[in-house]
């Protein structure tokens, strides 16, 4: 391992990254040179029916795709980070309620932590098994902030149909060990400070990040796809998240 790398950033990890809704891997690639020359080695998922627009769909749901990051963390075989954006944070939650002695840290972008019983999202329009990325009017102001038109053509043309099942599956935990992973919630659309303030007034979407007994926010002010707009805040945001505390 290299030495100065490691003065710098303190331990170095696996880093798994969990994509979005419609998105593959591969729209992690504008982050992963920053991370890699941090020292860190990366595993940037495709989630199963997320490989092409031709993937069947039919079937899969929540828990498949959290068997696949549990998966990915059985065959690291050494502690590692967890990344999700978006819908992602929801599946990486719940690999850390299944294998909170092997995450270090859980790291939410524009995301957070998803309580039992609940689901991602089952009010966007459906097409048989698929759920199509819609149209930019279902997307409030804030989540399109900074996503031009040509960040939206580029969306647009990457996406893939999300399996229905996975936005309308229930969230199924059952380790309270959960809570002891440390978390960084990095949000975009909601501030740092209404955040907290939500936290502190128990609100019902804050309630799972009010039960983590160390967590941080950390504000990175764009819309809702950071990796697209703002590629170079993101990959420092999630740099500094990794280092050793």
């Amino acid at each position: 391992m290299d030495s100065i790398g490691s003065e710098s950033y303190g331990r170095l990890m696996d880093v798994v990254l969990v994509p979005g809704f419609w998105l593959r891997g591969s729209s992690w690639d504008p982050v992963l040179p920053a991370l890699r020359a941090a020292g860190h080695r990366v595993h940037a998922l495709t989630l199963p029916g997320l490989e092409s627009l031709d993937a069947r769909r039919n079937g899969i749901g929540l828990r498949d795709h959290v068997d696949s990051v549990l998966a990915t963390i059985d065959s690291i075989g050494e502690p590692v980070a967890l990344v999700g954006h978006s819908g992602g944070g929801a599946i990486i939650h719940a690999a850390v309620d299944a294998r909170p002695d092997r995450v270090r840290r859980a790291i939410y972008v524009d995301s957070g932590p998803l309580a039992d019983g609940f689901l991602i999202n089952d009010e966007m329009p459906t097409v048989g098994d698929d759920l199509p990325l819609p149209g930019w009017s279902a997307f409030s102001d804030s989540d399109l902030v900074d996503l031009d038109d040509r960040l939206r053509r580029h969306l647009r043309e990457i996406a893939v149909p999300e399996p229905r099942g996975v936005a309308f599956d229930r969230q199924e935990l059952s380790d309270e060990r959960r809570y002891d992973v440390p978390v960084t919630v990095i949000t975009c659309t909601f501030p740092s400070a209404d955040m907290q303030a939500a936290i502190e007034n128990g609100a019902v979407f804050t309630a799972e990040l009010a039960k983590v007994h160390d967590y941080e926010i950390v504000d990175l002010p764009t819309g809702h796809w950071p990796q697209f707009t703002k590629p170079a805040e993101l990959a420092e945001a999630l740099v500094a998240a990794l280092r050793e505390r």
